[in-house]
């Protein structure tokens, strides 16, 4: 077991491993009178097949339709009754499902995280009703067109690659997945060595290690062959430019690009974020808002996967102004840009990063959720501490070397959403 002392946690971090494989992290925070516990899958939509984009994130609805003890009511009466609420999620590389309780109902919200994936039952009949609902939720991201086009872009830059399809899937996918497709889903992945146990709050980690041992023993320690095998390469990505005309008011912009894995750039790649699109004082914020009143609503967004990272920069625009926008958003992503900052600009976007990562570990469910990602991304969880070093390592040569990385001035690409004529 690994035990230590982060100095900016209130209590003990520690990593263990159950005989299974099944991974432990726990961060004991004396001070709460709550716990969040959560059972992390390292499978999401990327390990669905092409035949069936959707099938993860429909397991992590169908566990919820009961177990050998449990009926789909039970499941969120029990752990509600007594004040808490469970949640679950699935990302293109994870599935986590979430609870938050008291603390004198630990053992309550270990044994139904135990319960949900040791033992689903995947009733039929409720995995029939269950594909209503769903399909309901995709319904409800194509009403929001500002969510819809970071769906549509992954699937035309990725059209050969699990990274571009859709979480949810599609209708046509979702209407053809049966149990035995989810059952297989599930004995390949949900295994103990593809999972890992979070749980964060006023317990301490003997305890969780008693409960675990108890609750969670009966899951596979035997991990299938290539269960969770993620190879990218730069050519799987392929770069577009593409309008479709939709019933709107309001133009949709996403432009972006990616860069295969390189941890030299990570916390570069944080800041550059930071720098560019994250806030009030970010470039694009001010160039696209405030000096020039082209947009309401622009931000970037950084996704790292295991094996690429992604940059994306949306804008909601009127139609007019889409040759303005863009040049601002190319000028804006160029290297010199980066290099240029004044030492008070890069010292401002520092701070603004570092304070947002501090303040994240205020909230339990993004302390569970921050620590599970870098488990699964780097083998390990990073002291907040390493992470604010990390950014205050980055120099203004470092932000142009990570912008030269993503290559944005010839690879880019670009989905536009705009409005039809009345």
């Amino acid at each position: 077991m690994q035990h230590k002392r982060n100095l900016l946690s209130p209590g003990p971090v520690c990593m263990d491993r159950l005989p299974n494989g099944l991974r432990i992290y726990s961060n004991t925070i004396p001070y709460v009178n709550s716990i969040t516990a959560g059972i992390w899958i390292n499978a999401g939509s990327r390990e669905d097949p092409f035949s069936r984009p959707g099938l993860a994130h429909f397991l992590e609805h169908a566990v919820f339709k009961g177990t050998h003890s449990r009926d789909y009511i039970s499941i969120a009466r029990c752990i509600e009754q007594v004040g808490g609420y469970i949640d679950a999620f699935t990302t293109k590389e994870n599935t986590c499902i979430y609870i938050r309780c008291l603390r004198e109902h630990s053992e309550l919200a270990l044994d139904l995280l135990a319960d949900l994936v040791c033992n689903p039952l995947l009733p039929e009949d409720e995995i029939e009703k269950e594909k209503e609902v769903i399909i309901e939720e995709i319904h409800g991201i194509q009403d929001s067109p500002d969510e819809l086009i970071f769906d549509h872009f992954d699937e035309l830059a990725f059209p050969d690659h699990p990274i571009g399809s859709s979480i949810l899937g599609t209708e046509k996918s979702i209407d053809s997945i049966s149990v035995k497709n989810l059952r297989s889903f599930l004995d390949r992945h949900y295994v103990a060595q593809n999972m890992l146990l979070t749980v964060i709050g006023n317990i301490s980690h003997e305890e969780i290690m008693i409960e675990a041992e108890k609750r969670f023993n009966s899951l596979d320690g035997e991990q299938p062959p290539s269960s969770s095998e993620r190879t990218f390469r730069q050519e799987y990505y392929r770069p577009f430019k593409k309008r479709d005309v939709k019933q709107l008011y309001q133009e949709h912009l996403l432009f972006g690009g990616t860069a295969e894995r390189d941890d030299r750039h990570f916390y570069s790649l944080l800041l550059l974020n930071t720098v560019l699109g994250d806030g009030m004082s970010s470039i694009l914020n001010l160039e696209l808002r405030e000096k020039n009143p082209l947009a309401y609503n622009v931000y970037t967004s950084l996704t790292c996967f295991d094996d690429t990272s992604m940059l994306n920069v949306y804008a909601g625009i009127d139609p007019e102004n889409t040759d303005k926008v863009l040049e601002s958003i190319r000028s804006a992503l160029k290297p010199d840009t980066f290099a240029s900052l004044s030492a008070d600009e890069l010292l401002a976007a520092k701070n603004r990063l570092k304070g947002s990562m501090v303040m994240e570990t205020e909230k339990m469910t993004n302390r569970m959720a921050k620590a599970a990602r870098d488990i699964f991304y780097f083998g390990r969880p990073l002291d907040l501490e390493e992470k604010l070093r990390g950014i205050e390592a980055v120099g203004t040569e470092n932000l142009a070397a990570a912008a030269a990385s993503l290559d944005l001035d010839t690879q880019f690409s670009l989905l536009i959403y705009e409005p039809a004529e009345n």
